[in-house]
Formats: C-alpha cells, sequence, structure tokens
C-alpha cells in the first residue's frame, strides 16, 4: 500500500515522463508535474513565440519610421491607430485583430509631442500672479519671440520692459461728510491707480511653435494689473486660450493623417484593452 506522498511522487514522475506539450494561441505550454499546472517555456527559449514591445517617442519622424517598417510584420493584424488630442498623444497597436479575429494588443508605438521650450514656458507664466521682476524677466528671456502693444500702438519690447519695471501705484482719496439735525454721514472713496513713468503695455503676442511637427503660432495675450496690494501684481491672459489649443490639436491630427493615415485608420480618442 502506497502513502499519499508516496503517490504525489510517482504521479509527479509519469507527468514528467510524458513531456507533454501544448501549442496555444502562438505559444508553447508544458504540462508540469507542480498541481500539473501549464508553463509558459517562452523564457528558456531560444526565440520569443512573436514579436510585442512598446516603443515611446516625442518625436514624429521617428514615430512613422518605426510604424511604416513594423507594420507588415508577421503576427501585426488589424494594426489601428488612437489619437488622445487633450493630451496631443497617438498610440499605434499592430496586433488589435478584430471582433472575430482578437490579437493580444500588446505590441504597440506611442508619440507623446514634447512642447518646445518657449511654449513651456508660457504655459507656466499664463494665468499665474506675477511681481513686477517676474514679468520683466519673463519678457526679457524670451524677447525675440514676443512683440508688444499699448492699444493701437506698437511698443519696442525694450520700452515695454521698462515700462513695466517703472510702474508704480498712484492712490488718491476723497472724504464726504454730510450732518444732519438727527443723523450724519461719512463715506470714504479711495481710487487707486496703476501708473507707468512710461507707456505701458497692454497686450503682447507670444510668437513660436507650441510643439516641433505643428507650424508657428501667434497667442495674444493681455496684461492685467491687480492694484490691492502695496506692489502691483500683473497677470497674463490668454485671450481665446481653449479654441486655440483646439486647433493645435486639430492640426497634430492632421500631421498625424499625413504622416500614417494611409498605413492604417486612425481613431480620435483613447483605447483600452479589455480583459
Amino acid at each position: 500500500m502506497f502513502d499519499h506522498k508516496t503517490l504525489e511522487t510517482l504521479n509527479a514522475q509519469a507527468i514528467a515522463a510524458a513531456n507533454v506539450r501544448i501549442e496555444h494561441g502562438g505559444s508553447t505550454l508544458a504540462v508540469t508535474p507542480a498541481s500539473c499546472t501549464l508553463t509558459n517555456l517562452e523564457p528558456y527559449q531560444f526565440l520569443r513565440d512573436r514579436f510585442r514591445g512598446n516603443l515611446n517617442t516625442h518625436s514624429l519622424k521617428a514615430f512613422a519610421t518605426y510604424v511604416e517598417r513594423h507594420i507588415g510584420g508577421e503576427g501585426n493584424i488589424g494594426a489601428a491607430g488612437f489619437v488622445d488630442q487633450d493630451a496631443m498623444r497617438a498610440t499605434v497597436i499592430f496586433n488589435l485583430g478584430n471582433s472575430g479575429y482578437a490579437g493580444h494588443g500588446d505590441d504597440r508605438a506611442t508619440l507623446t509631442l514634447k512642447p518646445t521650450a518657449a511654449y513651456k514656458a508660457l504655459l507656466e507664466v499664463v494665468g499665474r500672479s506675477m511681481s513686477q521682476q517676474q514679468l520683466a524677466e519673463f519678457l526679457e528671456d524670451w524677447a525675440p519671440h514676443i512683440t508688444a502693444s499699448a492699444g493701437d500702438e506698437h511698443l519696442h519690447i525694450v520700452a515695454a520692459i521698462n515700462a513695466v519695471r517703472r510702474m508704480q501705484i498712484k492712490a488718491t482719496s476723497e472724504l464726504n461728510s454730510e450732518v444732519g439735525d438727527l443723523s450724519n454721514r461719512r463715506s470714504a472713496m479711495e481710487d487707486i491707480e496703476a501708473r507707468s513713468l512710461e507707456t505701458l503695455p497692454t497686450a503682447f503676442a507670444f510668437i513660436t511653435k507650441p510643439y516641433d511637427p505643428l507650424s508657428v503660432a501667434g497667442v495674444t495675450l493681455r496684461l492685467s494689473v491687480i492694484t490691492g496690494e502695496k506692489a502691483p501684481v500683473l497677470k497674463l491672459r490668454w485671450v481665446g486660450q481653449e479654441a486655440q489649443q483646439e486647433a493645435f490639436a486639430e492640426e497634430f491630427q492632421q500631421v498625424l493623417e499625413s504622416e500614417v493615415g494611409g498605413l492604417l485608420p486612425l481613431t480620435i480618442g483613447t483605447y483600452t484593452q479589455g480583459n
């Protein structure tokens, strides 16, 4: 009579001797003794069962070249691209397949556009409260990209920077007093105004490529001066920001269509692989 442990040992030896292998979905599986589980032998083979991986790049040229070279490879079935306009990102899935012949969806290439240095600097200051010094330094750092104006008058950028630096707050007060037989009323009005010893700019045009593959764009910035503190607080407001950023996203889609649109279908949106 064999005990339980001996039976387990004999069973394991029989399974090992049988050397049962199964070809399943492009992978080679083997039945192993431990609890009769399936073990993927791919890590121990000289070659992988199929190609899969993830390319991530900021370069449109590198992305397009990789997609063109890779899309015709064996096992790449039902390739499709998805464009996330909010993130300025595009993802190509080479083995997505279709509803009747679903692929693993684990062979991908992703392009994420990287903002230019000038555009990144612009995004960091838009809507932010700044001192005179901070705004003047921003204008000095990116002066080649900026034009200034005061209403319809064009200002030289150096003059605009000097006007920001020499700004001061002027406050005037007026006191009204009224006395009656049964009441008295007193009110104070204060007029606070920010002025500069030179013509103060009211708007700027910031000209740059937002992302390398896109064309040059001009961003209109309105200057707001907040006078509630001892020193003026300055803000730059991007006029029509949402509409212009939507235009950047549409241009991104058009550029992608011209580069890889002939190789595979492109869909606006993001894709998540189901379980």
